[in-house]
């Protein structure tokens, strides 16, 4: 989401869209090898940050939410139709586009029915997706051709809890977050803290300085330290001893069987945020522009880079030791982004007029209430 210069300081606001549009990159260089668009050989020198930068969203996530909250959406029903404006002008689409390429692929026979069982049952599967609900307690769905989208199942009930623990009031409010919580379950209360420590840095880096030389140490020890997290091998101890020792067992952890490593990642991009404020990065404004251009396509690139490789891989016969096959297939995600961009994050405001609509029709629904 994009973070406007008007009321944050400048550089940060950049340096941020500079993390999410690499953290985008990140996530589909990731997929190269998964998907088998890379040899296994070849796959040891792409930079394996799939999970990294899902977490550098989930804090940057929270960061921006607490920003937008202060400044832009001074009621409930404001934040309802910026959050749902933003979230469905890209995953409705390509939830929709995903799910009708998927039933092609069945129809064809290029694919078999159980591979993509999802299309068997439109009327429960797309619902659910709609719903964000791919991830509460046991359920562990992404939709066909979109493995990305599982992070949403997370991202959007944040959304939901900060909206009710913000907006409401009193009695209201208790009753609202403790029944979102018990609704959403164990595995969205495992990386809520991830989240919620966005929301506390954009609060806690107004008003706690530090000196230039020491942010810039602290920038570059945060992305050493990192690196070092990832070339030990910490992630997978951390991810296996997770899973040895997770008490219930009836509720498998599954997408969030990383969390003992997603914290201490966490708490390095805190660092680096952290610290990029107090830096001075301010030689990032000679590219302001080529940069926010291009990290209002992140979300697009996010989800649309999966569909596109699911339907390379099945369309085309790939040959993972070819370079030209590898360079058409990038150069095929980064059109595609730019296609299906022009027509969700770059047409927001057709949602919005819906959602604004929808809204005006919903009365409030308590009193304290900041509807």
């Amino acid at each position: 989401m994009a973070i406007h210069p008007a009321s944050l300081d400048r550089p940060l606001s950049l340096y941020l869209d500079c993390c999410r549009l690499l953290a985008a990159v990140l996530v589909v260089a990731s997929h190269y090898g998964p998907y088998g668009v890379i040899t296994r050989g070849a796959s040891g020198w792409v930079p394996n940050l799939g999970r990294e930068a899902v977490i550098v969203f989930f804090v940057l996530s929270g960061f921006v939410i607490a920003y937008t909250t202060e400044q832009k959406n001074p009621s409930l029903r404001a934040y309802a139709v910026a959050r749902a404006t933003r979230i469905y002008s890209v995953a409705l689409p390509l939830l929709l586009l995903a799910f009708g390429a998927a039933f092609a692929l069945v129809w064809s026979g290029r694919v078999p029915a159980r591979q993509l069982y999802e299309v068997a049952k439109p009327w429960l599967y797309i619902p659910l997706h709609l719903l964000f609900m791919g991830e509460l307690w046991t359920i562990s769905e992404p939709p066909p051709l979109l493995g990305p989208y599982w992070s949403l199942g997370y991202e959007v009930w944040y959304y939901v809890l900060f909206g009710a623990a913000f907006y409401l009031r009193g009695a209201g409010r208790v009753v609202a977050v403790g029944s979102l919580l018990l609704f959403v379950g164990p595995k969205l209360w495992l990386l809520l803290p991830v989240w919620a420590s966005g929301v506390w840095l954009y609060h806690w880096q107004k008003v706690h300085a530090v000196g230039r030389r020491v942010a810039l140490a602290g920038w570059v020890a945060s992305l050493v330290l990192l690196a070092l997290f990832k070339l030990s091998g910490s992630d997978v101890f951390l991810r296996m001893w997770a899973r040895e020792s997770w008490p219930f067992p009836a509720v498998p952890l599954r997408s969030a069987d990383r969390f003992l490593g997603d914290y201490v990642v966490c708490l390095l991009v805190l660092g680096n945020f952290w610290c990029a404020r107090w830096a001075g990065f301010a030689g990032l404004l000679r590219f302001e522009r080529q940069v926010r251009v291009l990290a209002s396509y992140t979300f697009t690139l996010y989800l649309v880079h999966a569909l596109v490789m699911g339907l390379w891989l099945h369309l085309y016969r790939h040959d993972p030791h070819s370079a030209v096959d590898i360079v058409a297939l990038s150069v095929l995600i980064i059109m595609a982004t730019w296609v299906v961009g022009q027509l969700t994050e770059h047409r927001k405001h057709w949602f919005q007029v819906g959602f604004e609509r929808l809204a005006g029709w919903i009365r409030p629904v308590g009193v304290g209430a900041r509807f």
